[in-house]
């Protein structure tokens, strides 16, 4: 009987460990499983972070380069010696790169479509700098506008056309490329010297900017690098090989050379004290007539492109664009090699920083919408680019392609039955 009791005892307790065992086990998983969810939860939301960051990470790093430039003014004003290293060395790194990046081997095309190519131009730095002036020249004269902010409005204005914006969202849309690389590397190229001319002519010579020491500086600056970057793109294939296999990286640099330009500028302006009669509020105008001034732009260009190219439907998408969007590569060292001795560079830099955004987010938007316009004006006047002809053809050959493999599956079947029979023929009873 004592044996029995022993026996159904260590049972209990056998029981009860394994329970124990089991209780913990299950503790144990649900740890795991738990600290296993949060991991995931972390590298998703670490996932989207860096996707929001590469996506807008020139926008958050100017941003952040205008707050740090606030809170210590003589690290970017005196410290890190702009005149040298961002007046000089970041400008010239730009300038070098984009000599190199330029397609001038494009120029031909211009002679396909010299009536498109001629309006964009003319509408690009023509008609917006004429219209931004004029609408700017308003608003200060009824105390809308502060002059410093109202002549940055102007020399963003007077800027050339962005080149990986308009071809990217060309692309995107739908529109001509070739048209879109012609207007943009040669936009760039002659904006070296028209942009200044335009900025000047519409400002005026004040005591702050020499003229001949003006384009003395542009020209080492910004002439002779983007000569050089010309003539190492034409002569070197090693150096071409090297900027196509470290593409990525290059563009990253030269981001940081423009940022770290944007955070100089701002520190001058900010230590000089050129921003203390410009309020928030002032910021705000400025971001409400960019846009207006945008969108205005953008339907006139739109419209009459309607007029002059009805039944040219990729080249009044890519004019949609090229016709109004400003660079930031080349305008932000352009006006800092222009007025690097007057305190409201920082002023006449932001409203470049604040179209440029916008550009990009309004572009966005209407990407989708003008390739549908694309698609559609294709089938009502029966367009075949060789693009599509591509595609056709590419899908006669699958479609061939799959025939073929289809009649040589059946054959043996065929032959299996009576190679005396044509497959092709009735049989006759």
């Amino acid at each position: 009987m004592n044996v029995q009791q022993d026996d159904s005892f260590e049972k209990r307790e056998a029981v009860k460990e394994e329970g124990v065992v089991t209780s913990c086990e299950e503790t144990a998983s649900m740890e795991t499983a738990s600290l296993e969810e949060e991991e995931s939860k972390t590298r998703r939301c670490w996932t989207r972070f860096l996707a929001i960051y590469n996506e807008y990470e020139f926008l958050i790093l100017i941003v952040l380069a205008i707050l740090l430039a606030k809170a210590y003014p003589p690290l970017g004003d005196e410290y890190l010696a702009p005149h040298i290293t961002a007046t000089w060395i970041a400008v010239i790194f730009i300038f070098v790169l984009a000599g190199l990046g330029l397609r001038t081997e494009e120029f031909k095309s211009a002679f396909k479509q010299v009536y498109f190519n001629a309006f964009v131009q003319l509408f690009n730095f023509g008609f917006v700098s004429a219209l931004v002036f004029g609408i700017t020249r308003i608003l200060v004269e009824i105390g809308a506008l502060v002059p410093s902010l109202a002549d940055g409005m102007v020399i963003c204005a007077s800027l050339p056309m962005a080149i990986n914006m308009v071809l990217i969202l060309t692309k995107t849309a739908d529109g001509d490329e070739a048209a879109a690389i012609f207007n943009a590397a040669f936009a760039n190229l002659v904006g070296v010297f028209l942009s200044p001319m335009l900025i000047l002519g519409y400002l005026g010579v004040n005591s702050d900017v020499d003229i001949v020491n003006v384009f003395y500086k542009l020209f080492l600056r910004v002439v002779l690098p983007l000569i050089a970057g010309q003539v190492i793109q034409k002569s070197s294939t090693t150096v071409v090989q090297f900027m196509k296999a470290h593409k990525y990286g290059i563009k990253k640099a030269q981001i940081y050379a423009l940022v770290f330009i944007v955070y100089t500028v701002f520190c001058t302006t900010f230590a000089d004290g050129a921003t203390d009669d410009v309020g928030v509020g002032n910021i705000f105008l400025v971001i409400f007539f960019q846009f207006a001034l945008l969108c205005i732009v953008t339907t006139i260009a739109w419209f009459t492109m309607r007029f002059l190219f009805r039944d040219e439907p990729r080249l009044r998408v890519m004019g949609t664009f090229g016709c109004t969007y400003k660079t930031v590569s080349v305008g932000v060292p352009l006006i800092n090699a222009m007025y690097e001795n007057n305190p409201n560079v920082g002023l006449y830099t932001l409203p470049l920083l604040i179209w440029h955004p916008m550009q990009l987010v309004i572009g966005s938007f209407l990407a989708p919408r003008l390739k549908q316009f694309v698609q559609r004006e294709k089938e009502r006047l029966s367009i075949v680019d060789d693009d599509d002809e591509v595609k056709s053809k590419s899908r006669g050959d699958m479609e061939a392609t799959n025939e073929m493999s289809m009649i040589d599956e059946a054959q043996p079947e065929q032959e299996g039955c009576s190679g005396v029979i044509d497959v092709e023929q009735p049989v006759e009873q």
